[in-house]
């Protein structure tokens, strides 16, 4: 009888430590597009930047990894006598390699005083899209005071409030950089972020290259300029489009699109069509053009120092100090998929984390000093979020504590991706608690067993 007692409580034991094995290590981070979570596989990405200017204009130089360039932002393939439009924002890469790769900077004068602690955090408001409780509507990065109440994306503050805001400079720069929609021009988007992320008064540098009215695209490429009426869809998948080859639709480079030209399945023509944005959101320009190579993308943004545009750009000063912060997209990612940075301070020939270097002459001559910086993934936290209850230092926020004093970028994306899988962590820890518990009794009922067995002998 103690013989099969024995028997019995090495099975319990037994059966335990497979409940345990099975309920605790599995895993709960995955992806579920359904719940817009996609989780890349490298969390942190180096990034290098520059900076330099002389009595007029302002550089920034930016560096950072790709596997291979992100060229194109969406385009339309020809089948069965259809254009199909390809390379739409999905959680995660866009499974073609189709979306283009981005480079931004925030930039601030002091007058979001937040942005200097906390970075982009402040702008990641409830409900923006791409969040798993994204709004019903379309919401982009905005800042906390434009709204009445923290948390509430659709109770925006009075008109007059917002006026007097963005009168006090409490709007943030934003230098984007596209390597599909911008960079064929060599020309960044200027863009501002208050009430929403928006662009800069004026005409962006892109338009949609598709008439409603008559179903067909409006423009194509011209064969004497390009060598070809369209690009095909294997060379597009596979990368092989080089930017050294015409692969934008320029405005004045292009073509009226013919509908009896010949078209056959997979010709392909990009969704855009670009020519120079106008007015203050076309101030950002780029230095000779943004290359990728052996893995690498250089890119280097260039602005008047101050474009006399005080109500969408922060004007730049010999010795001023400034706040950055930057993100890039790569990997065919939009929306939020993108790797982020901790606010850096940055002053012009005075002392700070990125220092720019006064020159004389046109442009700068780069040296080999570069400021690095680890851009992470942010998962989906946001600024209500960190400065409620659930958030163990709120606390230290409401003291103004700036971030990078308590967390690395390396822990920032780890909580990132906690709060991603938030409604799982706690049912899994009481799994794997119950199953720990059951395991230490199964442990001890079978060693008393065997221990009373060998007293009886």
């Amino acid at each position: 009888m103690q013989q099969v007692k024995i028997i019995g409580a090495a099975a319990l034991f037994a059966g335990t430590l497979i409940v345990v094995w099975v309920t605790h290590g599995t895993g709960i981070v995955r992806n579920d597009p359904a719940r817009n979570i996609s989780i890349p596989d490298q969390l942190t990405v180096p990034f290098q930047v520059q900076a330099a200017y002389n009595d007029t204009t302002m550089f920034f130089r930016y560096r950072w990894p790709a596997a291979r360039p992100g060229i194109f932002h969406d385009v339309m393939r020809y089948e069965d006598g259809k254009w199909v439009t390809e390379g739409n924002a999905v959680p995660g890469s866009e499974p073609n390699g189709l979306h283009e790769d981005r480079v931004a900077m925030m930039l601030d004068d002091g007058s979001v005083p937040e942005f200097s602690r906390y970075g982009g955090y402040i702008t990641i408001g409830a409900g923006l899209e791409g969040l798993t409780d994204e709004a019903p509507e379309v919401v982009t990065k905005y800042l906390p005071a434009t709204r009445n109440q923290l948390g509430q994306w659709d109770d925006m503050a009075p008109d007059g409030t917002l006026a007097t805001l963005r009168d006090a400079g409490y709007f943030l720069d934003l230098w984007h950089w596209r390597g599909g929609r911008s960079n064929p021009i060599g020309q960044a988007d200027d863009q501002n972020i208050s009430t929403g992320r928006d662009g800069d008064a004026g005409t962006a540098s892109y338009s949609t290259n598709f008439d409603n009215a008559l179903g067909q695209p409006r423009v194509m490429f011209d064969p004497v300029v390009a060598g070809y009426k369209a690009l095909n869809w294997d060379d597009v998948v596979a990368g092989r489009v080089s930017q050294d080859q015409v692969y934008a639709l320029i405005e004045g480079q292009v073509l009226p699109y013919d509908p009896d030209a010949g078209w056959k399945n997979g010709d392909v023509l990009p969704r855009r069509i670009l020519k120079p944005g106008t007015g203050s959101r076309g101030d950002i320009g780029v230095l000779g053009q943004g290359r990728w190579a052996a893995g690498f993308w250089d890119v280097t943004l260039t602005r008047v120092l101050d474009t006399g545009n005080s109500a969408d750009d922060k004007a730049l000063r010999d010795l001023g100090s400034y706040t950055t912060a930057f993100a890039i997209h790569r990997n065919a990612t939009g929306l939020r998929w993108h790797y982020v940075s901790l606010p850096q301070t940055l002053g012009l020939g005075r002392d700070a984390e990125i220092i720019a270097t006064k020159f004389a002459g046109e442009t700068p001559t780069w040296g080999n000093t570069w400021t690095e910086i680890t851009l992470f993934y942010p998962g989906q936290v946001t600024w209500p979020m960190l400065n409620s209850a659930s958030h163990a230092g709120a606390e230290y926020i409401a003291k103004g504590v700036p971030v990078k004093y308590r967390h690395s970028p390396e822990q920032l994306t780890q909580y990132g991706i906690e709060v991603e899988f938030k409604s799982e962590i706690r049912p899994q820890w009481l799994k794997t608690l119950f199953a720990g518990l059951a395991l230490i009794a199964a442990f001890g009922v079978a060693l008393n067993l065997v221990l009373a067995q060998r007293k009886e002998v």
